[in-house]
């Protein structure tokens, strides 16, 4: 068994998180494979690769991501274009790949990194480096410790007896501190923690949580860079999980709305604010104690996937409803008229 150990610690939201990330995955898990139609299969792996893309300033639309796609032309940067087009084949082999091999690593960097960079397909032979403008604010490792190290971080994985959603999360920040390559360990490092999930459950294949990484971009970099300060994963950890659950559950609503799911199915897939209504029962709350009920610390994704939509349908109602704004600012559930 590897003596190698990540530098973090299990936290109580990390606990809450994979509880809820597990009940819905395994609500939704009644859908075999085949459930999913084709074209919201196809609709999810072209945001996830123009999302991961996009984070890596790749600069094109995703209507021109589809286009490239479907075989049209478009007019764009050549390495852009190829940059798609060798993210479509690479996330195409996911099915076939093993996560804990690095022959299979490495091969998916070929395919990822073809004609981008000279050494696709190899781990970097020099030193490198991650940059904010002209700071630097991560050196990695030096070339010649990358192979054992990744080694060690395969091993670590195959041996740990930690959930999947954690030690994959685990997993995403040590490859990217590790930066095995001389390009691309952002997009591999994304693409690999979904094929560490898709051995877990099949349906993260499709669900983009690269889409809603983008969207929490500085959040994302933010905790990278805390983790190599405190020299500990657990917020990057704990991000990850919510970013997870946020793209589950809009995964859910999405396969809900192609009908492809039984009414039974349909019945037991809990929409985000229906989990805001449970939290906040009969008690009236301000959206830092709501947050802290189900679990979640970014305000965005709170407000986003579960507040603004509970406004929307009318389900509960502001208690200062003339300043949205105000820092008394409560909600509470909008009591039926008799």
């Amino acid at each position: 068994m590897s003596g190698y150990k990540p530098p973090f610690h299990m936290t109580d939201k990390m606990t809450s998180l994979t509880a809820d990330i597990c009940e819905l995955a395994g609500r939704m898990s009644v859908l075999q494979p085949g459930t999913f139609s084709p074209r919201l299969r196809r609709i999810n792996r072209i945001r996830t690769i123009h999302s991961s893309l996009a984070i890596e300033q790749n600069t094109l639309a995703l209507s021109q991501v589809t286009a490239i796609l479907d075989g049209k032309r478009v007019l764009g940067s050549p390495d852009e274009i190829r940059e798609v087009q060798n993210a479509y084949a690479a996330y195409e082999m996911l099915p076939r790949l093993d996560p804990l091999n690095v022959d299979d690593l490495l091969k998916a960097h070929a395919l990822m990194m073809d004609a981008l960079t000279a050494d696709s397909g190899a781990f970097r032979s020099g030193a490198v480096g991650v940059f904010d403008g002209n700071r630097l604010i991560h050196m990695a490792p030096p070339a010649s410790f990358v192979p054992g190290q990744i080694h060690d971080l395969l091993s670590w994985y195959r041996d740990s007896r930690l959930h999947p959603l954690i030690k994959s999360a685990v997993f995403h920040y040590e490859f990217e501190f590790i930066h095995p390559f001389s390009d691309g360990n952002g997009r591999m490092g994304r693409m690999w923690h979904s094929l560490l999930l898709s051995k877990w459950k099949e349906l993260f294949l499709w669900l983009p949580v690269e889409e809603l990484i983008r969207s929490h971009q500085q959040e994302y970099y933010a905790a990278l860079r805390a983790a190599d300060a405190q020299a500990d994963s657990s917020g990057f950890a704990e991000l990850m999980l919510e970013i997870i659950l946020a793209a589950l559950e809009g995964l859910a609503r999405e396969v809900l709305l192609t009908d492809q799911v039984t009414d039974q199915v349909t019945d037991q897939v809990e929409a985000p604010e229906e989990r805001l209504l449970s939290a906040l029962g009969e008690d009236t709350l301000s959206a830092r104690e709501l947050m802290a009920r189900l679990g979640l610390s970014h305000r965005q994704t709170f407000r986003k996937n579960y507040l603004d939509p509970a406004l929307e349908r009318g389900l509960i109602e502001r208690t200062v409803p003339d300043k949205p704004n105000s820092k008394n600012q409560k909600y509470r559930k909008i009591r039926s008229k008799p």
